[in-house]
């Protein structure tokens, strides 16, 4: 049993002894089966209007176990640092927010290893309605090109711009958002579809190797030599991915854009080797 388990064991516990608790769900890896020593524990928890007044995070958090440390981060929950560096992920909410939930896209697991505490029933029937998967737009092409292909364009034209004037850091971060999408186009292009919320999540099991070893050369340092070869290799993938999804869909890719910025990296890279050069 990893400390974790133990952790989950302890927040069943008390949920179950707080009165005021009215309901509460675990969520992520552990609640889908597909944990590790690594993972995060999750939890929503929702107290009654009364009870919520009274709560202060840390303190119910350590309860559970002594924390290192806890912070509220920019989404709302409370983030407890339990022993062995193990996070922990707690919305407190209250009672009146439990059919926000209808809102989720997906659950991510099955009802009956999510419920926690569910003392008015309220809380299950609202569950049972969210579909346990998100599934992407695969059956409406216009609509996948738009959302992902079309993004990664334009991600990676602002991150050669960012790079070409120097701006490294800036660059690396929009090369990120090219990342990200190149993650989706892959996982449409092989039909992979699973942890879509978060595509990069399993990605190294559910991707090809091939694709896998590409999206590695589409990562770079916050550096110029290393932001180009980024680049070049996320244009690469990129027109190779927007490819299969264009042919399933009787669709093309947009080959002028492309062959231009390529044309612009073979430049910056013809210049970068005269400097080189010249510098020896």
């Amino acid at each position: 049993m990893v400390f974790q388990e133990e952790l989950i064991e302890r927040v069943r516990s008390a949920c179950l002894a707080d009165d005021g608790l009215d309901s509460a769900l675990m969520y992520g890896s552990f609640a889908a089966g597909e944990a590790d020593e690594h993972s995060d524990i999750e939890f929503w928890l929702f107290f009654t209007p009364q009870r919520s007044a009274e709560i202060d995070p840390y303190s119910w958090c350590s309860d559970i176990a002594p924390l290192t440390y806890g912070l509220p981060n920019e989404f709302g929950s409370y983030v407890a640092f339990f022993p062995g560096l193990v996070r922990g992920e707690f919305h407190f909410a209250t009672s009146d927010e439990i059919g926000d939930v209808a809102d989720w896209p997906a659950r991510g697991a099955a009802v009956e290893r999510m419920v926690v505490v569910d003392r008015r029933g309220a809380l299950e029937s609202v569950l049972r309605d969210v579909p346990e998967r998100y599934l992407p737009p695969v059956d409406d092409p216009d609509e996948a090109i738009a959302a992902y292909c079309d993004r990664f364009a334009n991600w990676l034209v602002l991150a050669f711009h960012l790079a070409s004037r120097g701006e490294d850091l800036r660059a690396w971060d929009a090369l990120g958002h090219v990342q990200r999408h190149l993650v989706w186009m892959a996982r449409l292009a092989e039909r992979s579809t699973a942890h879509w919320l978060t595509p990069s999540r399993g990605a190294e099991r559910e991707l090809s190797p091939t694709t896998v070893a590409q999206l590695r050369a589409s990562t770079g340092a916050a550096a110029p030599e290393a932001l180009f070869g980024a680049l070049r290799g996320a244009l690469r993938l990129g027109t190779h991915l927007w490819q299969v999804l264009a042919e399933r869909a009787n669709r093309s890719i947009p080959t002028a854009l492309f062959d231009e910025l390529g044309t612009a990296l073979d430049k910056r890279a013809a210049a970068a080797g005269q400097k080189a050069n010249r510098a020896r």
